[in-house]
């Protein structure tokens, strides 16, 4: 009797775990098939994949340097448009890549196993790869000339950037989503993604606006993970305002909420 009741159970675990295993080949396939057609199959164009971040960050930091002062209510300018523009840097290339992603891999859909769904999760996935490179290399190479301290607190700038990653999957996903559903949102959508600039806190911190004015604020999930990451540059002596919890419960839901747009939008999409 005990190992009939157990029967069900493993048969219930085996199917789940052939599921999961069935999911991560589809995409795996998906991610090389991007690398390939978009960098090219020698590799050397993923490497595109980081100097494009690289190469704005490094402009905006350039520029800001050459007519800011080198400190901004006490903190120094270059660690400051460091993680305010590669934050807004992964947010917005995720929005902007999502958008094409079913017009690049439309043809895929042939296949009964490949869901609009595996589409936009891959696509999210390489933008973050790129972006966590260049964050990294932007990184150690202001450390190295001197521009920026090394991190106080690693932990933490690690959790910030997963969380902002996290929360800038579910809007690209919810506006992707959407934009399949109306068209005229997709011709928007590169419009609204300018909100991001005041709405992310990249270019200033909460602790700057008026005390009245930072609660309302924070309901925007995206100054959170960005606040993280400048708590883990810049330490204690830097006041800093975020809430992990609030940030990765809203950030859940946006993902919910975008993969069921997408997951039912097959029927809306033309496979030619």
């Amino acid at each position: 009797m005990s190992e009939l009741a157990v029967a069900p159970s493993k048969r219930r675990k085996r199917g789940l775990l052939g599921f999961l295993s069935e999911q991560f080949r589809i995409m795996g396939a998906l991610f090389l098939r991007e690398m390939a057609t978009r960098f090219g199959r020698e590799g050397i164009g993923f490497v595109w994949l980081i100097v494009e971040p690289l190469a704005f960050c490094v402009g905006v930091l350039i520029m800001w340097t050459l007519t800011k002062p080198a400190y901004e209510h006490g903190v120094k300018l270059q660690a400051f448009v460091m993680t305010g523009y590669i934050s807004l840097i992964i947010l917005r290339h995720m929005v902007a890549f999502s958008l094409g992603a079913l017009q690049a891999n439309i043809g895929l859909l042939h296949h009964r196993k490949v869901k609009p769904l595996h589409v936009f999760l891959t696509r999210n996935l390489l933008e973050f790869g790129g972006a966590t490179c260049a964050f990294i290399v932007v990184y150690v190479a202001l450390v190295m000339i001197g521009q920026v301290d090394p991190p106080h607190d690693l932990l933490i700038i690690y959790l910030g950037w997963l969380l902002l990653a996290w929360i800038g999957m579910g809007f690209a996903l919810i506006l992707a989503g959407l934009s399949i559903r109306f068209e005229m949102l997709e011709r928007i959508v590169p419009l609204l993604t300018y909100l991001l600039i005041p709405l992310s806190g990249a270019f200033f911190m909460v602790d700057w606006l008026p005390p009245r004015i930072q609660e309302p604020f924070l309901l925007m999930p995206f100054a959170h993970p960005i606040e993280m990451i400048r708590a883990g540059v810049f330490g204690e002596f830097v006041k800093t305002h975020y809430n992990p919890p609030y940030a990765l419960a809203v950030g859940t839901g946006m993902n919910i909420f975008g993969m069921v747009l997408i997951a039912g939008s097959r029927d809306r999409i033309d496979v030619e």
